[in-house]
């Protein structure tokens, strides 16, 4: 398999190089190893206000990075220019862990990680911008599990990046409030983007493409904060077909190959004027707790599995469901659409609360409304998925518009 280099210019990439498996395109073995204390020191005594510029070059590091002092950016030349790889990684989770706030990241790479590229767990004010992580291998279940990882942060911004390879997600923010997620690129991840568990984020301008899922809002159990109010709009997600190479038992590992959008578990949610298209599964998949195998019996008693009060709305789509992941549901796709058939564009679980059903549906405020020209396939879920049916007019329907997430930093 290859791995891509890309320069963003603005929303879009440009490929400048393809590299196998055995070829990293450069020899690290005249990576400046020295920079490593220089960085080690500057991280060490940073002060609020300070700014580390590191200049264009490779760099070698064989442990992890810290930073826990407010108020500081870390500036390299560029994302193909100033390059921190972790290669030689024998100490430490992350290439660089953060907790801090008024924290900014911008202009470089991490490469080649054990755990995690970046972490920054908890802070306010964090900046993440024009930056590239990637697995130079191709991607891997031993790759680390998330490339770009803010998680119970609050104003988060993560700009013009690439992630690559991930064996979880490539952009994930988890747990965290007023977010934006725009400009980027993911690919070759199990999961492309990941909004989970966070209130107010905002997903734009983004191109989700080669992953095992494109871009995910997932909702889980026994964390902090459950999650509401994701726009997702303007996005380009299109062939995110790459085997599931997720680690067993994780949720993303229950995401079949081919999937677009996935809203699990999640409210208020808003899908809107993105180009989806070629996903093999389904272009976009609605779904509850109880569809992803997730295996912890011990889910606290006040967690919501139900998806409620989603609209989609003015998107494009082609092509998408000709090879869905899975038995089952290739099964489901020859016994309903026939062998040269294809699943619809929007596939849902089926599963609903029973307890808030008024009259048998649910109230117009928490209801699932597809407002697109394009069929919805009810997969039956509650009852063992016996008698899955093609019922779109039950989600002939519109919702409120979301508000938009405001950072004063992101203008």
């Amino acid at each position: 398999m290859k791995t891509f280099k890309y320069l963003m210019i603005g929303a879009s990439a440009l490929v400048l190089t393809a590299c196998g498996n055995s070829d990293t395109s450069r020899d690290l073995a005249e990576a400046n190893v020295d920079y490593q204390a220089t960085l080690m020191e500057q991280l060490i005594d940073a002060q609020p206000g300070d700014v580390i510029e590191i200049p264009a070059g490779v760099y070698s590091f064989d442990r992890s990075l810290s930073l826990n002092i407010d108020g500081v950016t870390i500036r390299g030349a560029g994302m193909d220019e100033t390059i921190l790889s972790f290669q030689d990684q024998i100490a430490g989770a992350e290439g660089l862990i953060v907790t801090a706030n008024d924290f900014t990241l911008e202009n470089l790479a991490i490469e080649d990680t054990i755990g995690d590229g970046l972490k920054v767990n908890g802070g306010e004010n964090i900046i993440i911008r024009g930056v590239r992580v990637e697995w130079t291998n191709g991607y891997a279940t031993e790759n680390g599990a998330y490339g770009i990882y803010p998680v119970q942060t609050t104003n988060v911004l993560v700009e013009d990046t690439v992630a690559i390879g991930a064996s979880d997600a490539g952009i994930y923010v988890g747990q965290s409030r007023n977010v934006i997620v725009r400009n980027s690129r993911a690919e070759y991840n199990v999961a492309g983007i990941e909004i989970e568990n966070c209130i107010g984020a905002d997903v734009y301008g983004n191109t989700a493409t080669n992953n095992t899922g494109g871009i995910l809002v997932f909702n889980m159990p026994n964390l902090p904060q459950p999650g509401y109010h994701t726009r997702v709009y303007d996005n380009d997600i299109f062939a995110n077909n790459t085997e599931n190479f997720g680690h067993a038992g994780t949720p993303v590992a229950s995401v079949p190959a081919g999937s677009g959008v996935v809203i699990n578990s999640n409210d208020q949610v808003e899908i809107f004027n993105n180009r989806i298209s070629d996903n093999d599964t389904a272009n976009i998949i609605i779904s509850s707790l109880h569809s992803t195998g997730y295996s912890d019996y011990s889910v606290q008693t006040d967690f919501d599995p139900y998806p409620e009060s989603i609209w989609i709305h003015d998107n494009t789509y082609s092509g998408g469901g000709t090879s869905p992941d899975g038995l089952d549901l290739t099964a489901l796709k020859i016994a309903m659409f026939g062998l040269n058939g294809a699943l619809p564009d929007v596939l849902f679980d089926g599963f609903v609360d029973d307890a808030k059903l008024v009259d048998g549906a649910l109230p117009d405020a928490l209801r699932i409304c597809v407002s697109d020209p394009v069929d919805v396939l009810n997969a039956d879920g509650p009852n063992g998925y016996a008698s899955p049916s093609v019922d779109t007019e039950d989600f002939r329907c519109s919702l409120d518009s979301l508000s938009a997430v405001e950072l004063a930093f992101a203008d």
